[in-house]
């Protein structure tokens, strides 16, 4: 009878492992570009904090069309802010309050000639 609790007791840790583990990576998302400009920098930082943190791009840019996952955990902060600065220019354009936890993707657009940004999301 021991063995079969402890059994049942390993296999319910076992599953509660597992829903945490999915749970942890649920505001991963990938970034579509489709701004028609080079991305040279990305900036995630929680809605309307005031401060951006690091560059999440490093060395790399995202050209027009292209997209990349971001790995991203912070579930106790849905709402982000993204912030681009695009490569040709160093202009400046930001997304505001992004909820991670329900998106996948999120395409980005931008009308430079409006400055108008616009995304959609799956």
């Amino acid at each position: 009878m021991k063995f079969r609790r402890t059994l049942l007791a390993v296999a319910g840790i076992t599953a509660l492992l597992g829903s945490v583990a999915s749970i942890a990576g649920d505001a991963d998302f990938t970034l579509v570009n489709k701004t028609g400009y080079t991305i040279r920098e990305i900036y995630i930082s929680p809605a309307s904090k005031g401060h951006w943190g690091h560059d999440r791009m490093g060395n790399n840019n995202l050209d027009n069309n292209k997209s990349r996952l971001f790995k991203f955990s912070d579930k106790a902060s849905c709402d982000q802010d993204l912030k681009v600065v695009f490569a040709d220019s160093d202009a400046e354009v930001t997304w505001e309050n992004v909820d991670l936890c329900e998106i996948n993707k999120i395409s980005i657009k931008y009308n430079r000639a409006t400055k108008t940004v616009s995304a959609e999301t799956e």
